[in-house]
């Protein structure tokens, strides 16, 4: 009987494709590897609630989100890790100087600081997301878990030497993710696996983002997605077909899962 192992998927590129939609091979996938016994979890830069439907039309219940800064398993929350709050105020009014929006997210939704910025429009919109609402004091009352940054890919190097204690990552080009400094989707994976018991050996992973590469470097299987960026691939141990060419459903064969 083959042992139980753990499989992580990214959404954005991964599970969804360009358009949002999962590829009937990919959910067919999922399904069959929980019908063998696997465990299978989403690790992904998006927040509890922008994810809910997508849990409940596949059936998952364990989770890395907020690029690791809060996870759950089996509907349980076993890690937060939020920003410090002097830290984001900081940080906001320096962006304010520069007229660069600043979001803050936590696990029930997401604020902004500007009632409306361009820059928030496209990159938001990108998700399928609406714009999110405005409240320029929400990280003081709040746990922001995920900040974000509106800002120009030239401007990227402002933030990262005026803040090495905190970590960007970019994902769109006019938005990047602000983390805490050990924030990551392996570190929130490395956190779940403590509560499970399982070695990291045992776990496989699905990605094909800036923000994948430190968890496909980091379990024992990483799997890039073959429309994934350079880096993703090269932090991978394999690299399989588009998301939109039965990516996931190909991947899992290469590594013998399915």
């Amino acid at each position: 009987m083959t042992l139980r192992k753990t499989i992580f998927f990214d959404i954005d590129g991964t599970i969804y494709d360009e358009e949002k939609q999962i590829p009937p091979s990919a959910k067919e996938a999922i399904a069959e590897l929980k019908r063998r016994g696997h465990h299978v979890a989403i690790a992904t830069g998006r927040a509890d609630y922008m994810f809910e439907e997508l849990r409940a039309e596949l059936g998952i219940d364990s989770y890395v989100s907020l690029n690791g800064q809060y996870v759950v398993y089996e509907g349980k929350p076993v890690y937060s890790n939020p920003i410090e709050k002097s830290t984001l105020e900081e940080l906001t009014l320096f962006a304010e100087k520069l007229d660069h929006p600043v979001a803050y997210t936590d696990t029930a939704g997401m604020k902004v600081n500007v009632a409306d910025h361009e820059y928030i429009k496209t990159s938001i919109g990108s998700l399928k997301l609406v714009f999110p609402t405005h409240d320029a004091e929400y990280f003081l009352k709040n746990d922001t878990h995920q900040a974000m940054i509106f800002c120009p890919q030239e401007s990227q190097a402002i933030y990262t030497e005026r803040y090495p204690q905190l970590n960007f990552i970019r994902w769109h080009p006019l938005c990047m993710d602000v983390l805490p400094g050990n924030g990551s989707k392996a570190n929130g994976i490395a956190e779940m696996l403590k509560v499970i018991g399982v070695r990291k050996e045992d776990v496989y992973a699905f990605g094909d983002g800036l923000n994948d590469v430190e968890m496909l470097g980091f379990v024992g299987y990483g799997i890039a997605m073959g429309n994934g960026e350079a880096e993703a691939k090269a932090a991978a141990a394999y690299v399989t077909k588009h998301v939109s060419e039965d990516g996931i459903y190909e991947g899992l064969k290469m590594v013998g899962l399915l």
